[in-house]
């Protein structure tokens, strides 16, 4: 749980392989500077997964993570050192900002990289009596989602595996309040109107005053 003395985080998780042109990014530049205006004293941690990869957990990772305390050898701890660190970052968040487009129907496995980092048993969530329960308390999340195509709240709603996916692992692993902000059709002419219609829930995220986003200073970012 975060530290009620040290001012609140924001840990914002890219996925999006794009620097220039993501539109993931920019939904989520707008619910940073939001986020911002509602805690003017609040400090940002971005994990970058495109610029600074999390590597895919391996045999002595996974061995750590179901080895006791007590038991642990150096080699285990060194294999599940970043696993803490990561958890750490996500446990001290006021704010978790996941900003991923879809990428054939799926998540970007940059994403699933870190998720296999912090889902950990013990750590992260419990089993008890046959039971789950989530052990991050505390931070709330918000998504910033991009769609290619059209539809995925419709025709191709059984197709969508992003959305779905992260809304429940988040509360699976106790981070119960979750957030959504998404673009469809943005390789569609009409990109710019359907990013603009995103933007627009923004401020409800944080109904503070100024309760205005620079809309069309964001927008030049899809020029």
């Amino acid at each position: 749980m975060p530290d009620l003395d040290t001012p609140p985080l924001l840990l914002r998780v890219d996925a999006s392989s794009r620097q220039q042109g993501s539109i993931s990014r920019l939904l989520a530049d707008a619910i940073e500077a939001r986020w911002l205006v509602a805690h003017p004293h609040g400090r940002v941690l971005r994990r970058d997964l495109a610029t600074h990869p999390v590597p895919h957990i391996e045999n002595d990772t996974i061995v750590g993570y179901y080895t006791p305390p007590a038991d642990m050898t150096p080699a285990l701890q060194a294999a599940t050192a970043l696993s803490d660190e990561l958890i750490a970052e996500l446990k001290s968040a006021h704010t978790v900002l996941v900003a991923s487009p879809i990428y054939n129907f799926s998540l970007p496995s940059a994403l699933k990289a870190w998720i296999d980092q912090i889902v950990r048993i013990g750590h992260t969530f419990a089993y008890e009596d046959g039971q789950f329960r989530g052990l991050v308390h505390g931070p709330r999340a918000v998504l910033a989602l991009a769609y290619g195509a059209a539809g995925y709240q419709g025709p191709l709603a059984a197709m969508d595996h992003l959305r779905p996916y992260l809304s429940q692992l988040l509360p699976f692993i106790g981070i119960e309040d979750v957030r959504v902000i998404a673009a469809e059709a943005t390789t569609a002419p009409q990109v710019e109107d359907e990013v603009a219609r995103a933007l627009a829930d923004v401020p409800t995220l944080w109904p503070v005053r100024p309760a205005q986003v620079a809309l069309p200073q964001v927008l030049e970012n899809l020029q």
